[in-house]
């Protein structure tokens, strides 16, 4: 039984198809690439995971219905180095994930209202999981890869974060991504684990990356290399923090990148990446030590090497200025200092780089740091000359967006609040309502169906 079918009978759902015409109804169509927009991201989080895979199977890019899921799909194929003209799009997974029922951030106590969630079961008191679930769920809204470049989604979280994994918690309280714990497995926020008996939570990433593929996507996920930013569990339950310097730390940092890889995983962005052994140190702000250069060379070549993965993609946080250094370092790409409210200067650097098939700069229509205000307007012309500001399509450059670029965030909010908390915006306890007013209304739809629009007249170029 393939991965998906075992999370489908995990949840006692079906694992027989049939299209559905509410995708049929909201897709766009771009040759043969196929997804939803104009639409709001609680339309679909609040469905259940067959739902999910109905519409993905909907939107097949062969034309094919499938009344059963693939026994085997393979990678989209655009080649080694796919991830030098690649577009990432980082998917917050835990600001997504199902908010527990309970006193939320305004102070409502309303333990036990349903509100009429279509969900396996509304989550238990003032937890937050399954957030991959709802990355699933997601995925028929994320534009799939286009004729001459893929499209990367990059998970915000995978392992277990210091600051309260598997809870939410006050907007004003930290409760950052940014701090992860290795030898412990995989974040409560993420991983469903109560279904770990039936499926594992290793298996829970093959099943999403095998939908993901599937839909003519690939997959990564962000990772930290500041020391004092992991903890390592040891076998008593005990955190100490981690030390490049340790062997047996080394070697574990190695070892969990490439189990992540091996469950389908072909791209890790790495925070702080252009720090790296020591580099423009004045600008750092995370906390601890960093690898050597050497030691990032040898991390980056193991995990290609024990793999035997030789198309994966390695993108550098700022990794800009010195494209040799972070060529020869084993990146492929890197968030650039590039204008990308300026269609020419990006064209411009689409030119510069149009030979470098191993290394090249990318543009960023937003990153983890941003603190919101941009205007609609402005993100959709960044998208825009992400998507066009070249010579040739095969000059492109990547590019970067956040799940905000997609999909708009509430205005009290933004992706780098969502980075550094984990709040509830439940007013009913329900993770519906947290879905709902997670985002934007009818002005993000709209705002949904004009990235579409832009995405249209990219995919076959």
């Amino acid at each position: 039984m393939n991965y998906v079918n075992r999370l489908l009978k995990a949840y006692n759902q079906e694992t027989k198809f049939y299209p559905d015409e509410w995708t049929k109804n909201h897709q766009f169509v771009s040759g043969m690439k196929k997804w939803i927009a104009n639409i709001l991201p609680s339309e679909l989080l609040t469905g259940n995971l067959y739902e999910a895979v109905s519409s993905l199977l909907t939107l097949s890019e062969d034309g094919v219905f499938y009344h059963t899921f693939p026994e085997k799909i393979e990678t989209p194929n655009y080649g080694d180095n796919w991830g030098v003209i690649a577009n990432y799009i980082e998917i917050n997974n835990r600001a997504i994930a199902e908010m527990g029922v309970g006193v939320n951030n305004v102070g409502v106590n309303n333990v036990g209202v349903n509100n009429g969630v279509n969900n396996e079961e509304i989550s238990k008191v003032g937890e937050c999981r399954r957030g991959l679930l709802s990355t699933i769920k997601l995925l028929p809204a994320i534009p799939p890869s286009a004729k001459s470049w893929a499209n990367c989604i990059i998970l915000s979280q995978i392992f277990p974060n210091i600051y309260g994994d598997g809870f939410y918690k006050p907007a004003e309280e930290e409760n950052s991504i940014y701090g992860i714990k290795l030898n412990n497995g995989y974040s409560k926020n993420i991983i469903d684990f109560d279904i770990t008996d039936k499926i594992s939570p290793i298996e829970q990433f093959r099943a999403f990356n095998d939908l993901a593929h599937f839909h003519g996507l690939k997959t990564g996920f962000r990772t930290v290399i500041s020391a004092d930013q992991i903890k390592v569990v040891q076998n008593d339950g005990s955190d100490i923090t981690f030390d490049w310097n340790n062997s047996e730390h080394f070697e574990l940092f190695i070892v969990e990148h490439i189990n992540l890889i091996n469950s389908g995983f072909e791209a890790i962005f790495i925070d702080s990446a252009k720090h790296i052994g020591g580099y423009d140190m004045g600008n750092y702000t995370g906390v601890g030590a960093l690898p050597s250069y050497e030691q990032m060379q040898y991390i980056i070549h193991e995990i290609r090497s024990r793999t035997g993965n030789t198309h994966l993609s390695f993108v550098g946080e700022k990794s800009t200025g010195d494209f040799e250094r972070y060529k020869n370092l084993g990146l492929n790409t890197g968030t650039g200092f590039i204008n990308p409210d300026n269609f020419c200067e990006v064209k411009r650097e689409a030119i510069a780089h149009k030979y470098s098939a191993q290394y090249s700069p990318g543009v960023e229509v937003s990153n983890d740091n941003d603190t919101g205000g941009r205007s609609y307007e402005e993100r959709l012309n960044r998208i825009h000359n992400s998507l066009f500001a070249y010579e040739y399509p095969s000059d492109k450059l990547a590019s970067f967006m956040q799940m905000e670029d997609l999909f708009p965030l509430r205005y009290d909010t933004n992706t780098h609040h969502l980075m550094m908390s984990n709040p509830n915006y439940s007013v009913d306890g329900t993770p519906k309502s947290h879905w709902e007013n997670l985002f934007t209304k009818d002005d993000g739809r709209e705002y949904n169906k004009k990235v579409g629009e832009l995405f249209v007249h990219s995919m076959n170029l």
